[in-house]
């Protein structure tokens, strides 16, 4: 007699959202948060450490470059552990990371010192986000997915900005390091909380093979009431070639072409936005316009951002969500190419920068809720967190195409249309992969 199956995947996806399935997002929230908060602070309290230590600009490069070497590592290496030892466990791992060696930040002596520890500091924050990311997506119903994922990296851009102000109060007070210390305090007091209260990914325990009686119990929280004679499988647990796990799966057979669209597409996007977000006050201040005027502007982009993350999240569950990102990506890069037709000191080029910052910071968070369901759950997280790492690598060449465009005196419009290009190409990439095919996994209760 055959055991009754319970996909967990249809069955988290036909139920309405619990307080469980809340509190869940709220635990993410709050690591993004954090993660935004420290990985912010180096930009506010450079002035400081610049000061005190009595180093130059160029100096202080290692430092800042330490910490985005140190997200691409952590993003790469945390998703195949994230896969084999469960999504949990490497998110305690990476939120104590970055909590311990933020404190140990504050204590650097020299800026060699302190480009070591950020690095180390990197890792954890890199791995953070994509595994809060992986575990969020296999919590909540799919219908609500893009929204509520999108949700969570709200979190980064209010740690971000919560940074700034208490930047503004703490600096006067008790010196660049105490906002250090706090970047390391806030995750290490969370910690206790999270070990307590995160759950492990049900769809993770299926498709690992853990005890049914385990599962059961997981899925009661969610309103779940199972007897002895459940089983439960989970869509997409197996990969089309089923001996290939963590990295190698990203490119096995049916794999390959999401992966390189997905890499693509992330890292043209990060491109546009460090690019921009680095540059533009200096592109715009070359071009005549006083400093405070250049970075309200471009506070601009970061702002209308926000209000991207959200519609763009919102309308994913609604339509096809490849297609709405691509929009978005498109409709970006017309703002990017319109800027760059309009004077500085024209009224339309705050709307426009805001215009720019609400699609392509929409498209780029909406990414992020994309690609997790394109992958099976055994290196589910892997190719979550290896398109973040690999898209880290854009944000880098955003950073050194500034600089170098800035260097040849182009004209405005001339780096604008420059920038239009690789948001459209982020588009192009995005059409041309394939939607993923996986199988579903079975367990019967004493398994």
């Amino acid at each position: 007699m055959n055991n009754p199956s319970v996909d967990v995947r249809q069955w988290i996806d036909s139920r309405p959202m619990t307080r469980y399935q809340w509190a869940i997002l709220g635990l993410c929230f709050c690591i993004v948060t954090f993660d935004g908060f420290d990985a912010a602070i180096m930009g506010f309290i450079a002035p400081a450490i610049l000061q005190e230590w009595t180093i130059s600009k160029a100096a202080f490069g290692p430092i800042m470059a330490a910490a985005m070497i140190g997200l691409a590592a952590g993003a790469l290496l945390s998703g195949p552990y994230s896969d084999r030892l469960g999504r949990r466990r490497v998110l305690l791992v990476s939120v104590a990371t970055f909590g311990v060696f933020s404190l140990l930040s504050g204590l650097a002596q020299t800026p060699w010192q302190l480009a070591a520890l950020r690095f180390l500091t990197g890792l954890g924050l890199g791995a953070a986000m994509p595994n809060c990311t992986t575990l969020l997506s296999e919590f909540v119903p799919a219908r609500m997915r893009g929204f509520l994922v999108t949700l969570m990296f709200m979190g980064f851009g209010l740690g971000s900005a919560m940074g700034g102000f208490v930047s503004a109060w703490m600096l006067p007070h008790w010196g660049w390091a105490s906002l250090l210390f706090l970047g390391g305090v806030l995750p290490l007091l969370l910690l206790p909380l999270l070990y307590w209260a995160l759950p492990e990914s049900v769809e993770f325990m299926v498709g690992k093979g853990e005890p049914a009686a385990r599962i059961a119990k997981a899925l009661r929280p969610m309103g779940g009431h199972f007897d002895s004679t459940s089983r439960f499988i989970a869509q997409g647990n197996q990969p089309q070639e089923s001996e290939k796990r963590g990295v190698a799966g990203l490119f096995s057979s049916g794999y390959l072409r999401i992966t390189l669209s997905l890499w693509g597409t992330y890292f043209m996007g990060l491109l546009v936005i460090y690019l921009l977000t680095g540059w533009l006050p200096t592109l715009i201040k070359d071009a005549g316009l006083p400093i405070e005027r250049a970075a309200v502007i471009t506070a601009l982009f970061q702002l209308g951002g926000l209000a991207g993350i959200l519609l763009v999240g919102y309308a994913m569950d609604r339509i096809s969500p490849r297609a709405v990102i691509a929009l978005a990506y498109v409709a970006g890069a017309a703002c990017v190419l319109a800027i760059g037709l309009v004077s500085v000191d024209s009224v339309l080029l705050g709307p426009l920068v805001l215009l720019a910052g609400f699609c392509i910071n929409g498209a780029q968070t909406g990414l992020n809720a994309y690609a997790p369901a394109q992958y099976p759950t055994l290196f589910r997280a892997t190719g979550g967190s290896w398109m973040l790492g690999m898209g880290r690598f854009g944000g880098i060449a955003g950073s050194l195409l500034g600089g170098t465009l800035l260097s040849l005196g182009l004209p405005m419009n001339t780096v604008f249309a420059v920038l239009g290009v690789p948001a459209i190409l982020a588009a192009i990439a995005l059409a041309s992969g394939p939607r993923s095919q996986a199988r579903p996994s079975a367990i019967s209760l004493g398994h």
